[in-house]
């Protein structure tokens, strides 16, 4: 392994082995073959609440629902590349992972509100983001509404949000396998992610593939 360095995967496909996966297993292998230790969480196999907006986790930086997100939450806050992918289903991502995003509030109280769990600037600079998504519409416009919420999840754990795979027209290309150059693009940027972070390459924009 390359310095113990740590990739976590997270898909928000309620589909398995769809083309979302596909394409995330595809970033994992470079990543993989470049020296890290991957690890892909499942969020439709996982059992949790989604966020009942009482706002206790304000005064103690808790969340009072205790279920599967917590773990995996703080596997996250260890990681040095989080990669994060979802379908559009009607222009949006998926329930799954909306939830899921949502539930990380407490997270966000503790960084930026109680500030019990300050992150260091170097670490957000040199801890690489990643957004996969497909769609089956050729829209331009299709992807649009998750950059928000993908900007959202990588400042509460500290990442700096790098870079954009995407894939629309799934339905043209008959699925993933039909766009080959995307799933060469998302191992290629799987390697490289793992080359930056062992030369500190800080990552400071975000770029659309």
């Amino acid at each position: 392994m390359s310095q113990g360095i740590k990739v976590i995967g997270v898909l928000g496909s309620p589909r398995r082995h769809g083309n979302t996966e596909i394409l995330l297993d595809s970033f994992l292998k470079g990543a993989t073959e470049a020296g890290a230790e991957t690890d892909k969480i499942i969020l439709s196999k996982m059992s949790y609440s989604s966020c009942k907006g009482c706002n206790a986790c304000h005064k103690t930086g808790e969340c009072i629902l205790k279920d599967d997100v917590h773990p995996v939450f703080e596997q996250m806050l260890s990681a040095d590349c989080l990669v994060i992918s979802s379908p559009i289903y009607t222009m949006g991502i998926t329930t799954e992972l909306k939830g899921f995003i949502d539930r990380a509030h407490y997270v966000w109280v503790r960084h930026y509100k109680l500030n019990t769990h300050p992150l260091p600037p170097e670490k957000k600079k040199l801890h690489r983001g990643y957004f996969l998504s497909t769609a089956g519409m050729d829209r331009d416009d299709v992807f649009s509404t998750a950059f928000p919420m993908m900007t959202a999840l990588f400042n509460i754990f500290g990442f700096s949000y790098c870079e954009n795979i995407l894939a629309k027209d799934m339905d043209g290309f008959g699925g993933i396998t039909g766009n080959p150059e995307i799933l060469t693009a998302a191992h290629k940027s799987g390697s490289n992610a793992i080359k930056g972070i062992l030369a500190k390459e800080p990552c400071n924009t975000v770029k659309k593939v």
